[in-house]
């Protein structure tokens, strides 16, 4: 399901910006793209994000803005920059090389400079979190106003679907005496009317009718359409569910419209899969 959503959080000295864009997915596919400083916060964002989020191709991109500036400036330890310092100063001396640039060769030894953007304290970490949270209930908030558009759409369309099957039930009146006369016509222009056994008639009309019963069909698809409107109404996630009632909508409809013999139902049979096609393509949409 698409869906959009940032969010902001900062505490003086550091401000953090998430951002959540989502493509419609059968699975929860997390594409993080994180600041190195706050790397080792993954874990803790993939894990809310499976709580969250539940389903769709989630890109989630996480930007740091320094507020105070000297926040992310580097540390340099003067005590150990001093020890190294006198010792080059030594060395120099005993080699005789008064030339040497010492200062920048200590500032260059190990341990002596550190970058604090490389480490996120507690405090910083809870400010990430917490514009993560905000992305989220935004993100959240832009799927539900898509999934009201959505909802209302499916209902309607399965509603135009049962008021279909109304009117196959109100044409089908006509379809079995008339498919009796033109079986009884056919035989008595192939052998005559005097030459046919009625009581054998009889019995094949009624197995062949029978054949052409489209009673349990009615009444499936109409169960099945309101089975998918409960659905539908729900208050959990039920898109997988949606999909499956519509797989045997569509069952009913094709043995609908093979079973019933006659253009009119088959022409509104045909309606029927369209507005059933229309149902599926909306419910990738769905959760």
């Amino acid at each position: 399901m698409t869906g959009y959503g940032i969010g902001s959080q900062e505490n003086g000295k550091v401000k953090y910006t998430v951002e959540l864009k989502s493509l419609n997915s059968k699975f929860l596919e997390l594409n993080l793209r994180l600041p190195k400083a706050v790397s080792d916060r993954e874990f803790a964002i993939r894990s809310e994000s499976s709580k969250l989020i539940e389903r769709g191709k989630v890109n989630v991109t996480v930007t740091v803005e320094y507020v105070d500036q000297t926040a992310k400036a580097s540390s340099i330890n003067t005590a150990l920059l001093k020890k190294y310092y006198e010792q080059l100063q030594e060395i120099a001396v005993q080699v005789g090389d008064k030339n040497a640039n010492l200062l920048d060769m200590a500032l260059n030894m190990p341990e002596v400079v550190s970058s604090n953007e490389d480490v996120v304290d507690e405090e910083e970490g809870k400010v990430l979190m917490e514009a993560f949270y905000r992305a989220v209930d935004r993100f959240n908030q832009f799927r539900q106003d898509e999934g009201g558009i959505l909802k209302s759409d499916l209902e309607s369309r399965v509603h135009l679907i049962l008021s279909y099957l109304t009117e196959v039930e109100s044409v089908e009146g006509d379809r079995i005496p008339l498919i009796r006369e033109r079986i009884s016509h056919y035989l008595n222009e192939a052998v005559g009317k005097e030459n046919v056994d009625m009581n054998r008639f009889e019995q094949e009309i009624i197995f062949y009718i029978d054949k052409l019963d489209i009673t349990e069909e009615k009444v499936r698809l109409r169960s099945h359409c309101n089975y998918f409107i409960q659905a539908l109404n729900a208050s959990d996630s039920n898109g997988k569910k949606l999909g499956f009632i519509s797989q045997e909508m569509g069952r009913e409809i094709n043995t609908l419209g093979s079973k019933a013999n006659d253009a009119n139902i088959q022409q509104i049979v045909v309606r029927m899969k369209e507005e059933l096609e229309k149902v599926k393509e909306q419910l990738l949409n769905v959760l």
